[in-house]
């Protein structure tokens, strides 16, 4: 069963049927939950950035306009809109459940963790080490970790499995629908580049530009949607931006996934998106502006 802060059904995009963990918690009774966290920077992902990602793109930005500058009303707001006061609602407490059984972190992220304030780091220590099990993927958390007193090992991102588990469909997606009229449209090859909604102002726009110009054409596609993730409307600006450039429309998991996988290169800030085209041997360019995060994976887990 899969469980996250809210439930959804993202079958539509590839995806799973999604119960709302504390829905989930309540209607579990006595049986045994054994329980694994997996991926993302689950460790740093505050209530407030949760519960407004869980949001419709206009409605986020009314939320953030109405409530960014008040901290108690922000805090209200997203209890109740995730049903929980959990400051890191993504970590499941074992007190959630009434028979908690084996609860595990695996190759989770946290490379903020230090900058988060003391009482949200207090409570990702806090569940960290009521964990039977505790696994992150880059040294700059693990680092965090030991020096808070709790040893964590390193593990690969899962993501990093794509190809050797669903490679068969990924080809399936590639050979048909938007991937495949991405491929038809650039016969000797296209970039996969998808950069955050963070990076839409005109001078990272710019550098992204200079950086890209001259190559193959670009394939410009999101590799989520949620607010505060990666925005069309930016997408768009850069693709103005490029010669022969395109926007990838489809958000299907699959259809991303393939995308990537028929490149001759991917650029992009999402680690994730690195992590594909890594697994289906795609060469990664540089991306030119910060991304922390994935410099402390690939600093981790590639010598170069």
């Amino acid at each position: 069963m899969h469980a996250g802060l809210t439930a959804r059904d993202l079958t539509a995009w590839g995806g799973h049927r999604v119960a709302a963990i504390t829905v989930l918690a309540r209607t579990w009774g006595k049986h045994r939950a054994d329980l694994v966290h997996i991926g993302g920077e689950l460790l740093t992902c505050t209530a407030y950035e949760a519960a407004v990602m869980l949001q419709a793109a206009d409605t986020a930005a009314a939320i953030v306009a109405r409530l960014d500058a008040e901290p108690a009303a922000r805090t209200a707001w997203a209890t109740g809109e995730i049903g929980q006061a959990a400051r890191l609602p993504y970590l499941a407490a074992k007190s959630l459940f009434r028979n908690p059984g084996r609860f595990e972190y695996r190759a989770v992220g946290g490379v903020g963790l230090d900058r988060l304030d003391p009482a949200a780091r207090a409570e990702a220590l806090a569940r960290l080490a009521e964990a039977d099990r505790v696994t992150v993927r880059d040294r700059v958390t693990q680092g965090h970790l030991a020096a808070a007193g709790l040893p964590a090992a390193l593990e690969i991102d899962p993501a990093s499995r794509v190809a050797a588990l669903f490679g068969a469909r990924v080809r399936r997606h590639g050979a048909a629908g938007e991937p495949a009229a991405m491929r038809a449209a650039s016969p000797p090859g296209y970039v996969a580049v998808q950069l955050a909604a963070e990076y839409g102002d005109d001078a990272s726009l710019d550098r992204l530009a200079d950086h890209l110009e001259g190559g193959p054409p670009a394939r410009l596609f999101r590799a989520g949607a949620a607010p505060w993730h990666d925005d069309l409307a930016v997408c768009r600006r850069l693709a103005g931006r490029l010669r022969g450039a395109r926007v990838f429309m489809s958000l299907d998991l699959w259809d991303i996934c393939a995308l990537i996988a028929g490149a001759a290169a991917y650029c992009g800030s999402s680690l994730h998106g690195g992590i594909v085209a890594r697994a289906f041997g795609v060469p990664r360019l540089p991306f030119p502006l910060p991304a922390a995060k994935a410099a402390a994976y690939w600093q981790t887990w590639e010598a170069d």
